[in-house]
């Protein structure tokens, strides 16, 4: 690593910044399952691979309670330990962890270089992105200004606020379903609202969701606005327009979860990799391999089908072993 120190006067003093060049044979940005799991091959066949961890260490995992749909645990595991476990196997091989999050990057020729908000700089001969996706929002005003509260994006964090209270989840898909029954387990009433008269979920899910009595369903219909008190500020209701008569009215609740899916972080990709419609990140077809050689995509940032731990992490593989393979070609 080669150290670089700016100098700046100040009237009184002078500050001084140190960046850092680090430079390595594969460079991961993201610390979910896929990039850690990318992380972990790439260590072991001795590339010395620098992981950075992002604005969310460990992915969505982190944020996620009971998993148990990841192989090798006969019980359901936290999602938090599960991420923790990932990271420390990736650091006991060989895996540079740093804390930071990247800014930017150039792809035009190698080595890639990527700068991070730390404005440290990372060099690498091959890069294998893993920045996943995040929760998706509904768009409408009142959403942001009841934001923390009230409305809120996700149960595991902030469901312990609504013990023995009344609660709506918005969505239709897994995710929803998910966010009710975990929601079930903590408050005294949970409201499942869809915009159409079926659910997307896997069946099993519903089936779940179905047969838990604290939890109800309101169908066809679509929250309008989000309505509370100002001072203090505070979510009361939901107010819904039911998509097939047209008719509108108020569901009164202690909070509201947004669970309509995610949007995969690719800003920082936009006009330097291809993006499909959606804007996931297009990938050869079974394979890892970008439009630029030597630029691997692995898990949410372009799946946008599984979207599953397993699947990310399985993309993971993928990518440390096309970006070995790459680098011996080179």
């Amino acid at each position: 690593m080669l150290g670089t120190h700016l100098t700046f006067p100040s009237s009184n003093s002078k500050f001084q910044i140190q960046m850092t060049n680090h430079t390595t044979k594969i460079l991961i940005i993201g610390s979910g399952s896929a990039g850690c799991t990318a992380a972990i091959y790439a260590a072991r066949a001795g590339l010395s691979p620098i992981m950075v961890h992002g604005m969310q260490p460990g992915g969505q995992l982190t944020i996620t309670t009971d998993v148990e749909n990841y192989p090798g645990f006969e019980h359901a595991v936290q999602g938090g330990w599960l991420m923790e476990q990932m990271e420390k196997q990736a650091a006991n091989v060989g895996t540079n962890i740093i804390h930071d999050t990247i800014k930017s990057v150039d792809f035009s020729k190698r080595p890639f270089i990527a700068v991070g908000e730390s404005e440290d700089s990372y060099i690498a001969d091959a890069v294998i992105i893993a920045t996943g996706a995040t929760a998706r929002w509904l768009g409408i005003d009142s959403e942001q200004k009841f934001s923390g509260f009230g409305v809120s994006a996700c149960a595991t964090c902030d469901g312990f606020f609504y013990k023995n209270k009344e609660v709506v989840v918005i969505g239709g898909g897994n995710s929803a379903v998910e966010e009710a029954l975990y929601l079930a387990n903590i408050a005294s009433k949970v409201t499942l609202v869809h915009r159409r008269d079926s659910l997307r979920a896997e069946k099993i899910a519903q089936e779940r969701l179905f047969a838990n009595s604290k939890i109800s369903m309101v169908w066809d219909s679509a929250v309008e606005e989000f309505v509370g008190t100002e001072e203090p500020t505070s979510l009361t209701a939901v107010r819904l327009k039911n998509l097939k008569t047209g008719d509108v009215s108020e569901l009164k609740t202690d909070g509201a979860f947004i669970a309509i899916g995610h949007s995969p972080n690719t800003e920082l990709f936009k006009g330097i990799i291809t993006l499909d419609s959606d804007n996931y990140i297009v990938t050869e077809k079974g394979s890892t391999k970008t439009n630029i050689a030597g630029v691997f995509a692995a898990g949410d940032v372009q799946d946008k089908i599984f979207r599953q731990a397993v699947t990310a992490a399985g993309t993971g593989c993928m990518a440390a072993l096309e970006a070995e393979k790459f680098l011996a070609g080179h």
